[in-house]
C-alpha cells in the first residue's frame, strides 16, 4: 500500500511539473509573477518552465503592431462647422513590463486617448486647414499621443485620418465655390490669351507696315483662303483714309466711286421692262464676252472702269 501511495504521489508531482512547461511564440513576451511579485525581465520565446502550484503566473503580451480603429468622432471646427472624423492608429509595445504594470489595459486606454487627441487637434483648426493639411494633423496627433503613451510602454508609429464627413449643405457650397474658382481661372486664361494675341498682332502690323507689299500679299492670301470654301460673297478691305468725311465727296473714295456711280445710274436707266440691257448699236464697242459664271452687267461695269482708267 505504501508503494502504491508513493507511486500516486510521484505521478501527481510529475503531472504538475509537466503542466508548468510553457511554449512562447516569437512575437510573445511573458511577464512572470512569482508569488505575486513581477520579475524584472520578461520571458522570451521558446520553451519555459514555470513553477507549479500557483507559484509562478505569467501574463502574455503580443508585441506585434496593433491597429487601433478610432470610431467616427463628431467635431466642431474653429469656424463652427460640424464634421465627422475617423482615423486609425498603429501602435507597438516597446516595453511589455510597462504595458502590464503601468496600465490596466493598454489597448483600450490608447484608443480612448487617441479619440480625445483627435477631437482636440481637429477642433482647433478651420475646415479648409483640415482638408488641406492632413499630413500635419496626423503628425501632430502622433507626437501628442506618443508623449502620453510612452509611460505605458506603447510607441505610436503612425496616425492616419481615414475620412472626413461633411454636411450636404457644406458639400453643395464647396461645389459652387470650386465652380466659381474654375470660371475665374478660365476668364484669366482667356484674358491672358487676348493680351498675348494683341502683342503678336502689334508686332505683325509693325512688320507689315514697313513693307507695303506685304499687306497686298496678305490680302491676296486671304482671298485665296476664302475662295477655297466656294463662297459667293467676297469682302474687300478698304483703308479708312479713302472714306470721305463730313459729306465731302471729293475724297479719294468719292473720286473713285463717282464714275462707278454714274455708270451704275446710266446702266439702270438703259434697262428695259424686262430688266435686261439693250444691245449696243455698234458691235465694235462691245466688250469681250465675260468668262463663264460672271454676270454680264458686272462685266460691262468692269469694262467701263478699265476704260476710265486708261483715259487717265
Amino acid at each position: 500500500m505504501l508503494l502504491i501511495a508513493l507511486g500516486i504521489a510521484a505521478g501527481v508531482v510529475g503531472l504538475s511539473f509537466l503542466t508548468g512547461i510553457r511554449v512562447f511564440k516569437e512575437y510573445e513576451r511573458g511577464i512572470l509573477f512569482r508569488l505575486g511579485k513581477a520579475q524584472k525581465l520578461p520571458i522570451g520565446p521558446g520553451v519555459k518552465f514555470l513553477m507549479p502550484f500557483g507559484i509562478d503566473r505569467v501574463q502574455t503580451v503580443d508585441t506585434r503592431t496593433k491597429v487601433i480603429q478610432i470610431p467616427t468622432q463628431d467635431v466642431i471646427t474653429r469656424d463652427n462647422i460640424s464634421i465627422g472624423v475617423d482615423a486609425v492608429v498603429y501602435a507597438d509595445v516597446a516595453s511589455p513590463s510597462d504595458a502590464v504594470l503601468r496600465v490596466e489595459q493598454y489597448l483600450p486606454a490608447t484608443l480612448q486617448l487617441a479619440a480625445t487627441m483627435l477631437r482636440s487637434v481637429v477642433g482647433r483648426m478651420d475646415l479648409d486647414d483640415i482638408l488641406a493639411k492632413r499630413t500635419e494633423i496626423n503628425d501632430e496627433i502622433r507626437l501628442a499621443l506618443d508623449a502620453r503613451t510612452e509611460q505605458w510602454g506603447v510607441e505610436i508609429t503612425a496616425v492616419e485620418i481615414k475620412d472626413i464627413s461633411l454636411p450636404q449643405e457644406m458639400k453643395r457650397a464647396m461645389a459652387r465655390q470650386a465652380e466659381a474658382e474654375r470660371e475665374r481661372r478660365a476668364k484669366i486664361i482667356i484674358a491672358e490669351g487676348e493680351l498675348q494675341a494683341s502683342e503678336k498682332l502689334t508686332q505683325a502690323a509693325a512688320m507689315i507696315s514697313s513693307q507695303p507689299a506685304a499687306l497686298q500679299l496678305r490680302t491676296l492670301q486671304t482671298l485665296v483662303e476664302v475662295s477655297a470654301e466656294r463662297n459667293n460673297t467676297i469682302v474687300f478691305p478698304i483703308p479708312i483714309e479713302l472714306i470721305p468725311r463730313g459729306g465731302d465727296s471729293r475724297g479719294l473714295l468719292g473720286q473713285a466711286m463717282m464714275p462707278i456711280a454714274s455708270a451704275i445710274a446710266s446702266n439702270a436707266a438703259a434697262k428695259g421692262a424686262d430688266g435686261q440691257l439693250p444691245p449696243p448699236p455698234d458691235d465694235r464697242a462691245l466688250p469681250p464676252p465675260p468668262p463663264a459664271g460672271v454676270d454680264q452687267g458686272l462685266w460691262n461695269l468692269k469694262s467701263q472702269l478699265d476704260a476710265l482708267i486708261s483715259k487717265k
